[in-house]
């Protein structure tokens, strides 16, 4: 029987290599059996939230601000602002955040940024692709908020990169972490006044003369792990127009809202 040109060996192999993902996905799953990506009960899928910390986890869904994702508690129409909005435009143009900064998210984000649990990334980085919605069709590269290069060698990664790395690979975007870099040391923002935090990361970003070609014109997806005050995404975000970026967009994981915990 012809071939019709067909390398039979070639056809093959696809379907060889979905056999061997799954073989290499169950002896995984035997090493380390699947479990809530919060509090760690037996699964049934990994990467996966088990019923009641996804139920205790606040999601940000609509009606929200568009500029700063505050939930809002009834919906007042399209494109409406929060007054924190409006009293103190941001420079960026929309935040996007998948839920409130909780017990729940908090233990997530601790657990990727101080315990190692890089495997982490994937799932929230996921999560936050989901939440961009439109966002993600109207941005043309995706770069992390960057650590100095001393906290980075202590911390050994960064995961704001491991984070956007994961989006950015979901969303079909490119991962451009060395166009912003942080030139400056700064104190840690946790226990900080929001007048302290702003002062704490006041020029502490800058796009590498190198790296301007690159950005110019370009509409950029900054990438955080949790929103608190917006000091760093600000403070970063007027680095990149400086820089020459077009516009900027911010995705995080979670952001505080007053009064919720």
């Amino acid at each position: 029987m012809e071939s019709l040109g067909i390398d039979d060996g070639a056809s093959a192999r696809p379907a060889f290599r979905r056999r061997a993902a799954g073989w290499l996905g169950a002896l995984l799953d035997l090493a380390m059996p699947p479990s809530c990506l919060c509090c760690g009960r037996p699964m049934a899928d990994s990467g996966a939230l088990c019923p009641a910390c996804w139920s205790a986890i606040r999601w940000i869904e609509r009606p929200y601000c568009e500029r700063l994702a505050l939930p809002f508690g009834y919906d007042i129409g399209p494109g409406a602002l929060s007054a924190e909005a409006i009293a103190h435009p941001p420079p960026f143009g929309r935040l996007r955040a998948v839920c409130v900064y909780g017990r729940e998210a908090g233990e997530m984000v601790q657990a990727l940024k101080y315990h190692d649990r890089t495997e982490l990334a994937r799932p929230l980085g996921a999560m936050m692709a989901r939440a961009l919605g439109p966002v993600a069709d109207e941005v043309d590269l995706v770069l992390p908020i960057p650590l100095h290069r001393g906290r980075l060698w202590r911390r050994r990664f960064n995961q704001s990169a491991l984070l956007g790395a994961a989006l950015a690979a979901r969303i079909g975007k490119p991962f451009e972490p060395q166009l912003l870099a942080r030139i400056r040391a700064t104190r840690q923002q946790v226990g900080l006044k929001a007048g302290e935090r702003a002062r704490n990361v006041e020029g502490a970003f800058r796009v590498p003369p190198a790296a301007r070609p690159s950005l110019a014109g370009k509409r950029v997806l900054l990438v955080d792990d949790v929103y608190t005050t917006g000091s760093t995404v600000r403070a970063a975000t007027r680095a990149l127009v400086r820089g020459g970026a077009a516009s900027v967009d911010v995705a995080v994981f979670a952001r505080v809202v007053e009064g919720v915990s």
